[in-house]
């Protein structure tokens, strides 16, 4: 079973991630900092809520149709399905697949965050160069942000 989960952003933004990826991403352009989501029972939906005192509902799929499928909509549906399966190691159909539309706000946040990382990485580079073998330990950039690991 794949397992999915949803953050919210202090960014103005809502976040699905599935393997250390984001899957789909939420916004509006009035949304203000969300500090809480929750799946619906049935996992179709979203909620959130944010600074504004407001609750937003989300399709869980954001490219998914609300209400009954045809069966030839179904059968197109799974016939996509199938096709990106069946090329999903061809690396245009990869890029396609993980290209996501993010706001111009978020994206500028996310590039300054990018350069804050790279920065402290190259800083850590130079110290482990300058210093005795061993003395400065290499964790990983997702080891680092792991407060308990359950056993």
């Amino acid at each position: 079973a794949v397992v999915s989960t949803q953050s919210g952003h202090y960014g103005r933004g809502i976040f699905e991630t599935n393997k250390g990826r984001s899957k789909e991403i939420y916004h509006t352009k009035r949304m203000q900092r969300v500090f809480c989501t929750h799946y619906s029972a049935d996992s179709k939906f979203i909620m959130t809520g944010s600074d504004e005192t407001n609750i937003r509902l989300w399709k869980s799929l954001a490219w998914g149709k609300l209400g009954p499928i045809s069966s030839r909509e179904r059968s197109a549906f799974d016939y996509n399905k199938k096709l990106i399966q069946r090329y999903s190691n061809h690396p245009q159909v990869k890029r396609i697949k993980r290209h996501r539309n993010v706001p111009k706000m978020i994206k500028s946040i996310s590039n300054e965050h990018n350069n804050i990382r790279n920065a402290k990485r190259r800083k850590e580079e130079n110290r482990r160069k300058h210093s005795k073998p061993g003395s400065v330990p290499h964790v990983a950039e997702r080891a680092r942000h792991v407060v308990k690991e359950d056993s």
